[in-house]
């Protein structure tokens, strides 16, 4: 493994881990991708966190949403890497671990997000198909994609 990952939900977060876990989306979301939004939508309370440190920094975000809350299903959001861990392989294994704790929590469900569009390639090698036709969401093209239960790679 690359990242040191660290699984817990809201009320198990420290006030540094949780402080740690919205600058992280704030400097990617708001900053890196210029995008005015409220990022804490109310949604991280009743949610998991997977958290993946490398060296001692956090890096690397997903939550683990239960089904009803964003989706029928339940959903992976607010994936994140930092721009210093880009191009290492620390997105492919958060969203392998992602799934792989959802599934701990939930079986081998279908699986919801909501995706930026231009990531859709990254996505679809883990199974997720398009399942909507894209929408704006913060000025930002995305569209709704799926990974069917019990989905396993070729």
């Amino acid at each position: 493994m690359i990242l040191d990952w660290h699984f817990k939900t809201f009320d198990e977060l420290s006030t540094h881990e949780l402080y740690q876990m919205l600058r992280l989306r704030t400097e990617v979301f708001v900053v890196e991708q210029r995008c005015c939004f409220l990022d804490m939508d109310n949604k991280d309370q009743l949610c998991h966190h997977l958290l993946g440190y490398r060296n001692g920094v956090l890096v690397a975000v997903s939550r683990i949403v239960p089904p009803g809350i964003s989706y029928e299903h339940p959903s992976i959001g607010r994936i994140v890497v930092s721009a210093s861990a880009r191009g290492i392989g620390a997105g492919v294994e958060l969203l392998n671990v992602s799934i792989e704790k959802l599934e701990r929590l939930y079986g081998k469900a279908e699986i919801r997000i909501g995706a930026q569009l231009y990531l859709k390639r990254f996505y679809e090698s883990f199974g997720f198909m398009q399942s909507s036709v894209p929408y704006l969401e913060d000025e930002i093209n995305h569209i709704e994609m799926t990974r069917r239960a019990g989905y396993k790679a070729d």
